[in-house]
């Protein structure tokens, strides 16, 4: 289902464009409404959330798609976190459909998808471990780094029950909304996969924008 929302850009608390390969990390309120828009179209958000009180609380792609029956994200979905509490709620969305099985980029799975040469090119996990390094203030070491959402993301599941990555099916200025259930921190890396159709093999800009209760 397709929703959108009533809220504009400039009135927002705070705003960031978030850089073609490049990461996001900050702590949003409970309360407080994120949202994320995909600038240019056929980006993908690789997006980890975590308790701001404790980090080892985080996203749970398994009590997500386990209560709400469906592997897809979109309004009205509620992420739960590794205790099963509810994290956020997408209010709004623009897109229509999110992924919640087809992983993040790393150097392992760019040699086993791609080639050996592939190893060492940018990926999302990198991503997170220059974010974690760089905010060591929010508590997340490497042991949280976990399953992820990749919002605008396409990777449908086959008849035989494997996933393909597809063309995405977002476009410029597309976004997802969520409403914050608790004080999260929101690590999101700007996908720099060049190999697959997620980032339309050249990666674009996002934008993320937080306003108040």
């Amino acid at each position: 289902m397709l929703t959108e929302s009533f809220r504009q850009t400039h009135d927002a608390r705070y705003s960031q464009r978030i850089g073609a390969g490049d990461y996001f990390m900050r702590t949003v309120k409970a309360g407080s409404t994120v949202r994320i828009t995909d600038v240019d179209g056929n980006e993908a958000a690789d997006t980890l959330f975590y308790s701001a009180l404790d980090p080892a609380e985080r996203y749970s792609a398994n009590d997500t798609v386990r209560e709400q029956g469906n592997v897809y994200l979109g309004t009205g979905s509620v992420l739960r976190s590794n205790r099963n509490n509810p994290m956020l709620e997408i209010i709004a969305d623009t897109c229509g459909r999110h992924d919640t099985l087809g992983g993040a980029c790393s150097s392992e799975s760019n040699t086993v998808r791609y080639a050996h040469d592939r190893r060492c090119m940018h990926s999302c996990r990198d991503n997170w471990m220059n974010a974690i390094q760089e905010n060591e203030h929010l508590g997340v070491t490497k042991r949280d780094i976990a399953h992820n959402i990749n919002f605008f993301m396409n990777v449908p599941i086959t008849p035989e029950g494997g996933l393909s990555f597809a063309d995405g099916i977002s476009g410029p200025g597309k976004y997802v909304e969520m409403k914050a259930l608790m004080d999260v921190i929101v690590l999101i890396s700007n996908c720099p996969q060049l190999n697959n159709p997620c980032s339309g093999f050249d990666p674009t800009p996002l934008e993320i924008a937080v306003w108040d209760s």
